[in-house]
């Protein structure tokens, strides 16, 4: 066995033998669940200082090609977004440190759960084959449907499970009827073959591969909430528990995000103009949607998850440039993707920290004059809040400009001032949260806990990234910035096309 073929793998192999241990430890009894939080940890941060080593090659390969053929793909881009997702399932990891202490009627089980869906995810954006990508799929969105419900007695938890396994099964259905229409029409399921495949039938009949590829498109919508698809997103996200919440909103996206782009920009690029008057009026609506729930939620659980629809909105006005922008449209993706991670995943994390006792919802009036007496989760709290909202000096702005500049030199200027205008709505939800902490008397808020632990640290240095990716370079010279981020994207970009 070629062991630098192997190496290519070591983080898919440390979070599988992880997921696995923690299972086959978990009927021990004197183990705690700290030690499994610790241990769950431990293989992450192997997975990730793995992944590191090849981070910022440009280079492509097929690990153990006579075992899996071209099942399984590592390039630039599968290390890109693996350093995402590990880095996600690291902070999940700390962020819920307090959480899983303060809820005891969790069990050890979860920890398992939670290494078998980042597996899952990593292995989507290692796919390079259309049947091992719905396994993946499959693998991640079964651990979730788990760990949504997995506080069974609470009927909320078990509600949102089970209205998520519906719908996700049915999600699941149109991508397998997709990958055989897909199969029919070019007798093959590998990336890279199917674009060979297509060019070759290009002025033929294709009928089969854009049924097939709407198809999976209609999967991809789903998973990533967007309009008309997007029903199950806020009753979902408000019923899980907060730390799986974060890990939703923001890794799951990403891993979605991670296949669908290398799908659309490798293999069904000849035909995706098919598709892109569709995609304007789902953008829109999307758009629309999201900011109309955002403004009428009270919860901010639900007003983060409506938010979170608004944002699959941005992501895919990049989506949609992709035909004219390209290398720019794609690197605005994958940037946004880190800007929104950092800042939903922050925001998220910091709710799920304060909310110590659940059955009481947090909502805005809860936050009244919070800043007066926890000033430090008050400034943490705005500063994901303005990211999100695409202020200045965050790294939410940068995404933003991006994805907008590029709409417009791809001449999708409609979808650029929509998207604008969602912005502007935006101000509204999320700095009405600002102003609740900051201008008003203190409300009385109960049982929120002070700032101790490794929790608040790993929010702290979040909120510092999302700083950081703002004004990069500005006041720290020779220190990454912006552009070592933008770099890396159009780096994970280029080795798609390394044949």
């Amino acid at each position: 066995m070629n062991m630098v073929e192997m190496s290519y793998l070591l983080p898919l192999v440390f979070v599988l033998s992880g997921a696995l241990i923690l299972m086959l430890l978990s009927p021990i009894e004197k183990l705690s669940m700290e030690s499994f939080s610790a241990l769950t940890f431990l293989f992450l941060l192997l997975a990730l200082i793995s992944d590191v080593y090849y981070f910022g090659k440009l280079y492509t390969a097929f690990p153990l090609k006579n075992i899996f053929s071209k099942m399984l793909i590592s390039d630039s881009y599968s290390v890109y977004f693996d350093a995402i997702l590990l880095s996600g399932a690291l902070v999940t990891s700390m962020i819920g440190t307090h959480y899983f202490q303060t809820k005891r009627k969790f069990k050890k089980e979860f920890f398992a759960l939670f290494l078998f869906s980042v597996f899952g995810m990593m292995l989507l954006v290692h796919a390079n084959e259309l049947i091992t990508a719905f396994i993946a799929l499959e693998i991640a969105s079964l651990s979730l449907y788990v760990m949504i419900g997995f506080q069974k007695f609470d009927t909320r938890r078990v509600e949102a499970s089970y209205q998520y396994l519906v719908l996700g099964s049915l999600s699941g259905v149109f991508f397998l009827f997709g990958t055989a229409l897909i199969y029919a029409g070019l007798g093959t399921t590998i990336l890279g073959d199917i674009g060979k495949e297509l060019d070759k039938m290009m002025g033929k009949d294709v009928s089969l591969v854009i049924i097939g590829g709407t198809f999976l498109l209609i999967t991809f919508l789903f998973k990533i909430s967007a309009f008309p698809f997007q029903n199950w997103t806020i009753d979902v996200y408000d019923g899980a528990p907060l730390p799986v919440t974060a890990f939703m909103a923001a890794t799951f996206k990403v891993a979605i995000f991670g296949f669908i782009l290398r799908v659309m920009l490798v293999d069904l690029d000849p035909i995706r103009e098919v598709w892109d008057t569709i995609f304007v009026i789902i953008i829109i609506a999307t758009l629309l949607y999201g900011s109309f729930m955002a403004v009428i939620q009270q919860s901010l659980k639900r007003m983060l998850a409506a938010s979170s629809i608004v944002h699959t909105g941005y992501v895919l006005i990049a989506f949609v440039s992709i035909g004219v922008a390209g290398e720019s449209a794609s690197s605005s993706i994958i940037y946004y993707l880190v800007a929104y991670f950092l800042s939903a995943m922050g925001a998220f994390g910091l709710i799920s920290y304060i909310a110590a006792d659940e059955h009481v919802r947090v909502t805005y009036e809860d936050f009244r004059g919070f800043a007066h007496v926890h000033p430090y989760m008050a400034a943490m709290l705005s500063i994901f809040m303005l990211s999100l909202a695409g202020i200045p000096s965050t790294i939410g702005f940068v995404g933003k400009f991006y994805i907008f500049t590029g709409a417009i030199e791809a001449g999708y200027t409609l979808l650029a001032v929509v998207g604008v205008t969602a912005t502007f709505i935006s101000i509204y939800y999320y700095f009405k949260l600002i102003a609740l902490m900051y201008f008003y008397p203190t409300s009385d808020m109960e049982d929120v806990p002070t700032l101790r632990g490794i929790a608040p640290i790993t929010i702290g240095f979040i909120a510092i990234g999302v700083i950081w990716g703002g004004i990069g370079n500005t006041f720290v010279a020779y220190f990454p910035g912006v552009d070592f981020l933008i770099d890396s994207a159009k780096l994970s970009y280029m080795s798609l096309f390394i044949k």
